[in-house]
């Protein structure tokens, strides 16, 4: 597994998943049916974890920029 998620496009993905799962548990959106929606926070936040992104690497993406020498 290589490291196709860059730094900016991990704190996107923290945000994002963060938002999701405050749907999710009602700090945001209290008393909606469809809260559970907000689950999907859990993919963004593993992908940001990780650095790894599978949907990147089949579409060939790479957000971590030029390679270090």
């Amino acid at each position: 597994m290589n490291k196709n998620v860059g730094t900016i496009d991990r704190a996107l993905r923290i945000i994002v998943g963060l938002a999701l799962l405050a749907f999710a548990f009602g700090l945001i959106g209290k008393g909606s049916p469809y809260a559970w929606l907000g689950w999907i926070g859990v993919v963004p936040l593993l992908t940001a974890v990780f650095s790894f992104c599978p949907l990147y690497t089949l579409l060939g993406m790479n957000t971590c920029g030029m390679p270090k020498r």
